[in-house]
C-alpha cells in the first residue's frame, strides 16, 4: 500500500534534489569565477571597471558558501535556497549599478547577464519556498488512527467528501467552508478562546478508496491529511484510515507542553474517530466518561453521565 502521504514525501523530495543541485551549480560558479576572473569579467560586459575584479572575487567566495550549505550533510536545504536568493539579490543590485555606465556590447552583454540572474533567482526563490514548507512539515507531528464502522465504503465516502461534515466530529474544528471544487476554507480552535484559519485543497480523491488534501502555500499552520475507506472483512462496513500531519505553532517545545496538559495529538484523532463511528451509525454522539471530549485536564473535570450531544448544522 502506497504511503498516505506518499505525494507529499516526494515533493519535499524533489524540492532537496533541486536544492542539490543548485548546490552542486554553486560550486561549479564559484570555482569558475575564482579561477578565471578575467574572462568572466569579460562576458559579463565589466571588464573595463577597475573594481570587477574585486567584486567578482567576493561572488566566487559566497557561491563557495552557498555550496556548503546546500551540500554539506545535516544542514537545513531551505536556510542554504535562502542564501542563493540573498546572493542573486546582490549580483542583480551589482549588475543594475553597472548597467548606468555601460555602452555598447558591453551593455549588451551586461543585459544578457542580467537576464540570466533573473532566472536563476526565480529558480532559486521557488526552491528556496518548497524547501522551507518541506521541512515545516517534516518537522511537524503526525497522527495516525482507524475505527471500523457499520456502514457501505460509499456512504462513508460521501460523508467524507463533504468537507462541512468533519466539524460534526472534529472537536477542534469550527467550521469547514467549501469555496471550489477542490478547495475549502477551514477555521479551527486556537488557545485563549481564538480562532485559526487556513484554506485546503484537495490533492488526491479516489471514489470509495482514499481522500487526500493538504493547507495552501501560506497557511499559519501548515497540515496535510489523507483517509482511507477499506472493506472490512467479512463485510462487517468500513475501516476508516487516517494520517494527520501539521506544523505546530512554536515547534516541538509548545508540542511537548500541550502533552503536558493532556492534548496528545494522537488521542485527539482517536476521540474524534470515535465520535465520527457515533454520527455515522447513529447520527449523534454520546458523550461520556470514556472521553469523546479528549483527555485534557479541562475536560476530565467536565465529565458527566453519557447524554446526546448538540449537533452543528
Amino acid at each position: 500500500m502506497k504511503d498516505p502521504f506518499g505525494i507529499e514525501r516526494e515533493a519535499q523530495d524533489r524540492s532537496q534534489a533541486m536544492a542539490r543541485f543548485l548546490g552542486w551549480c554553486s560550486l561549479g560558479l564559484g570555482v569558475t569565477t575564482l579561477a578565471a576572473r578575467p574572462r568572466v569579467a569579460r562576458m559579463c560586459g565589466v571588464d573595463d571597471s577597475p573594481t570587477a575584479q574585486t567584486v567578482l572575487q567576493a561572488a566566487g567566495i559566497r557561491e563557495l558558501g552557498h555550496a556548503a550549505a546546500l551540500l554539506i550533510p545535516r544542514r537545513r536545504v531551505g536556510w542554504g535556497a535562502w542564501t542563493r536568493v540573498a546572493g542573486d539579490v546582490m549580483d542583480l543590485t551589482a549588475c543594475g549599478r553597472a548597467m548606468q555606465t555601460r555602452r555598447g556590447t558591453r551593455r549588451m552583454r551586461l543585459t544578457y547577464t542580467m537576464a540570466a540572474l533573473a532566472g536563476i533567482t526565480m529558480i532559486d526563490l521557488y526552491t528556496a519556498m518548497r524547501a522551507t514548507r518541506g521541512r515545516r512539515m517534516k518537522d511537524g507531528t503526525r497522527v495516525q488512527a482507524s475505527v471500523t464502522v457499520n456502514r457501505r465504503v460509499d456512504e462513508v465516502y460521501r460523508f467524507w467528501h463533504d468537507f462541512q461534515n468533519l466539524p460534526r466530529f472534529m472537536h477542534h474544528l469550527e467550521s469547514v467552508q467549501v469555496i471550489g471544487d477542490r478547495r475549502s476554507r477551514w477555521t479551527a480552535k486556537a488557545p485563549a478562546g481564538r480562532t485559526v484559519d487556513w484554506e485546503a485543497e484537495i490533492v488526491d480523491d479516489r471514489p470509495n478508496e482514499m481522500i487526500m488534501w493538504r493547507s495552501v502555500d501560506g497557511a499559519k499552520v501548515p497540515n496535510s491529511g489523507c483517509v482511507r475507506f477499506v472493506p472490512a472483512a467479512g463485510g462487517r462496513g468500513t475501516e476508516v484510515r487516517i494520517e494527520l500531519g501539521y506544523s505546530v505553532p512554536g515547534g516541538a517545545m509548545t508540542a511537548n507542553m500541550a502533552k503536558i496538559f493532556g492534548e496528545n495529538p494522537g488521542q485527539q484523532v482517536c476521540d474524534d474517530l470515535r465520535r465520527f463511528k457515533q454520527v455515522i451509525e447513529t447520527g449523534e454522539v454520546v458523550r461520556s466518561d470514556g472521553s469523546p471530549h479528549g483527555t485534557a485536564i479541562r475536560q476530565q473535570a467536565k465529565q458527566r453521565p453519557a447524554q446526546p450531544l448538540a449537533m452543528h448544522r
